[in-house]
């Protein structure tokens, strides 16, 4: 299990975060990247995927890869990984495009078995399809996960940005039967501010949004919930992240678990998973083991 010694994020990364400020987009990607990769190969080099490209599915974008422990002897807890992407893009990642399998790699050194997963991406495949992906996703995992060790009685599903949408939609889509035992949602849209134009291309109109929101469900939920949101996450995802405890709050008297992350955004809070910084690595890592 990696230390946990110096685990504060390096101060001439935290500038360089502080001076991205609440950008979205490529260029703000590149640069957020560029901050991690070399420590990033090295976790790319020290854990390799126990499997790749795994169909969970019939659509060429229902494929998944699983990252585990060599050593544990199992049944050991799971995660289910769904990366962001604003609707329209994204990847589970591969070993020469280490984003999102950083998590798979970071949760691996502490027993976790974790599966990355791709799912159908909008405007070609709208609301929704992504939490149907992730039905699948988990049916899959309830039926094969036990050959990577995992335990399919200990399934936590965890996403961010739109990630985090399908996630809670996951929720909305599943009712009271849920498969899983815990949610991890980083910077989520549940359904407190409007949509933006991207959103459009898997919502639809604004028209159907309160039907098709997934806030109702994730405010409603009575599975653990971790929730996180980061320092230079735009305003927007800050306006969801404090609604959501709030609504938590008058609906239960207390608010879920949940972590302002300092000095990250919203790509650098799930891409900094596996450095030096283990702020955030140790909160997940504590959650999963409550369960």
């Amino acid at each position: 299990m990696p230390t946990t010694e110096n685990s504060m994020q390096p101060k001439h990364i935290a500038n360089a975060i502080a001076q991205l400020g609440q950008g979205l987009g490529p260029e703000v990607i590149t640069q957020v990247n560029q901050l991690f990769a070399e420590q990033q190969q090295q976790l790319v080099n020290k854990v390799p995927a126990l499997a790749t490209n795994l169909a969970y599915g019939s659509h060429p974008r229902n494929q998944l890869d699983i990252y585990g422990p060599k050593d544990c002897q199992g049944p050991c807890p799971v995660v289910l990984w769904v990366h962001g992407g604003g609707f329209i893009r994204g990847d589970k990642g591969s070993d020469d495009h280490w984003p999102n399998t950083n998590v798979g790699r970071t949760l691996a050194q502490h027993n976790i078995v974790t599966a990355v997963m791709n799912y159908r991406l909008a405007p070609d495949n709208t609301w929704p399809s992504g939490s149907e992906d992730i039905a699948q996703a988990l049916a899959w995992l309830a039926e094969n996960i036990h050959q990577y060790r995992g335990d399919k009685n200990r399934i936590i599903l965890a996403g961010t940005s739109a990630g985090a949408v399908h996630a809670s939609g996951y929720l909305r889509l599943a009712g009271d039967k849920p498969t899983v035992h815990g949610v991890v949602l980083m910077s989520g849209l549940y359904g407190y501010t409007p949509l933006d134009d991207r959103d459009h291309y898997y919502y639809g109109d604004e028209s159907t949004y309160g039907q098709r929101c997934p806030k109702e469900a994730v405010e409603a939920t009575e599975l653990p919930l971790l929730v996180t949101c980061s320092q230079y996450d735009p305003t927007r995802f800050q306006t969801e992240f404090n609604a959501l405890l709030q609504a938590r709050l008058k609906r239960f008297g207390t608010m879920p678990r949940a972590l302002i992350m300092p000095g990250h955004n919203h790509y650098s809070m799930p891409y900094h998973l596996g450095t030096s910084d283990r702020r955030l690595e140790m909160e997940l890592v504590a959650f999963v083991s409550a369960i």
